[in-house]
C-alpha cells in the first residue's frame, strides 16, 4: 500500500484540495455550499486518488493477494457512515460542521498506520481528531478554521508521506 500509493500522497493531496475548496466556499459563500462540496467531493476522493497515482506512474492498487486492499475499502466506508453523526452535530450547531468532520475523518486514519505501515498516519489522525475537538470550544470562527486547518494538514502530510517513500526507494 505504501509503495503503490506513494505513502498516501495522491489521497492526501486530493483530500487537501477538496477540503480547501470547501473551506473557500465556507469563507466566501454559503455554508451549505461548503458542506455539500466536502460531502460530495469526498465521494470522488478514491477515483481521483487513483487518477493522480496513475499520472505519477504508480499503480494505485495492490496485488489481489494483498488482503490489506479489503481493509482499505472497509476503512474508507467508515467516513460516510460517520457523516451521519457529522450531520447530527451540524443540525445541533452549524459551526460544528468542520470540527465534527475532522473528528470523523481523523478517526478513519488510525487503521492507515497498519495499512501503510507508517506511523505518520497516527500523527495525522491525532491532529484531525484533536484539532476538531479543540475547535468545538472556540467561538464561531472555528467553522471556517477547521476547513483550512484540515486542508493544510492533508497537503502537508501528502508531501511528508511522499518524501518518506521516495527516501525508502532511493535508499536514502
Amino acid at each position: 500500500m505504501r509503495k503503490a500509493f506513494l505513502g498516501g500522497f495522491g489521497g492526501q493531496l486530493t483530500a487537501g484540495l477538496i477540503w480547501a475548496g470547501s473551506a473557500a466556499l465556507a469563507t466566501w459563500s454559503k455554508p451549505l455550499y461548503a458542506m455539500g462540496f466536502l460531502f460530495f467531493g469526498s465521494m470522488l476522493l478514491f477515483p481521483l486518488t487513483r487518477l493522480v497515482m496513475r499520472l505519477l506512474g504508480r499503480p494505485g492498487k495492490v496485488s489481489p493477494e494483498n488482503h490489506l486492499w479489503a481493509l482499505g475499502m472497509q476503512t474508507a466506508f467508515t467516513v460516510p457512515i460517520n457523516f451521519l453523526l457529522v450531520g447530527a452535530a451540524t443540525l445541533y450547531n452549524p459551526d460544528w460542521f468542520f470540527p465534527a468532520a475532522m473528528i470523523a475523518v481523523g478517526a478513519h486514519y488510525l487503521p492507515f498506520i497498519t495499512l501503510y505501515g507508517m506511523k505518520l498516519f497516527g500523527f495525522l489522525a491525532a491532529l484531525l481528531v484533536g484539532g476538531g475537538t479543540a475547535l468545538v470550544f472556540l467561538p464561531t470562527a472555528s467553522y471556517r478554521l477547521g476547513g483550512w486547518i484540515s486542508a493544510a494538514a492533508f497537503i502537508l502530510f501528502a508531501f511528508l508521506g511522499r518524501a518518506l517513500v521516495i527516501k525508502e526507494e532511493t535508499g536514502g
